[in-house]
């Protein structure tokens, strides 16, 4: 019968040494098979960026009229839409739009939200009502009908579709922010930073936010899935990126005629949306367990 090799200090030690909290927290995110699933959709979509940055216009312009809505083939993954163009070559092209939008909204959204949530959370009475019944009367409006307003009044562009889809996040990053802010602004060490002299601007922001950020990051990854559906289905009904740019949305939309015949033509652009929206929903659920203290083994 074998003995087992007994093992040395060392790595008894290792095993059993106390991690710190980042690496506590990169430990169980690592541990989560969907975050790492939701990672290496992550990584393949950014990869897809990067080369974008690298295609010259007309491979996603310029098509051969006589080949148009030829089904997908080895010489044409993705088929050839309805003037010739390569599906394959304008949905990597399209990355680059819908994840500019879709960290360009969260980033919007969670900039103004933050601030004006943190603001409500902290001081409270008259300051809080008049932020939070502004930040209701925005949430009332459906975040496809107010971006829509805000894109007839802007116009057409990438600009002012990050502009439209961030505006309607902010309310979501008011709440959280100032839930999360209401925890922490009574705790003893922010009554010891007033009893030593620090301005409330710097109590808010250098000693109470940074210990309620969790449930904002984890908001913030719930936020960049929505803000690609949203600016997909805004583009989809003609408020977002115009033609002949080749965002997932307005490929949808541009190819919407010919779905009976060609479902191909809206099937790709429409599985990169839903693969990358779960990549952050795997994301944003892994982080919540990571985060949530009363989870932790």
């Amino acid at each position: 019968m074998s003995k087992k090799k007994p093992q040395n200090d060392t790595s008894v030690a290792k095993q059993y040494q106390k991690r710190s909290q980042m690496a506590e927290i990169f430990y169980r995110i690592r541990k989560n098979k969907g975050a790492m699933v939701g990672f290496c959709i992550l990584a393949f979509m950014f990869i897809l960026l990067i080369v974008s940055l690298f295609m010259p216009w007309r491979m996603v312009s310029q098509g051969d009229v006589m080949q148009r809505l030829t089904s997908p083939s080895l010489e044409h993954p993705f088929g050839l839409d309805f003037m010739g163009r390569s599906q394959l070559h304008r949905v990597i092209y399209g990355t680059r739009y819908s994840l500019a939008i879709g960290f360009g909204a969260a980033g919007l959204g969670a900039v103004l939200g933050v601030i004006l949530g943190s603001i409500a959370g902290y001081y409270g009475k008259v300051t809080d009502e008049i932020i939070m019944r502004a930040s209701d009367t925005l949430a009332s409006i459906p975040g496809i009908l107010l971006g829509m307003v805000i894109v007839t009044a802007l116009g057409n562009g990438l600009t002012q579709l990050i502009v439209a889809v961030g505006v309607a996040s902010i309310p979501f990053f008011i709440r959280i922010t100032r839930a999360s802010i209401l925890t922490v602004r009574n705790q003893e060490f922010v009554e010891a930073a007033h009893a030593i002299g620090l301005g409330n601007m710097r109590i808010l922001f250098k000693q109470v936010l940074p210990n309620g950020l969790s449930p904002i990051i984890i908001m913030f990854t719930v936020i960049l899935g929505m803000s690609i559906i949203t600016a997909a289905s805004l583009s989809f009904l003609g408020f977002g990126i115009p033609t002949p740019y080749p965002e997932w949305g307005r490929m949808m939309t541009d190819n919407r005629e010919f779905m009976n015949n060609h479902a191909y033509l809206l099937n790709f652009p429409g599985i990169f949306i839903m693969v990358t929206v779960l990549a952050f929903n795997l994301l944003g659920d892994a982080l919540r367990d990571a985060l949530d203290p009363k989870l932790k083994r």
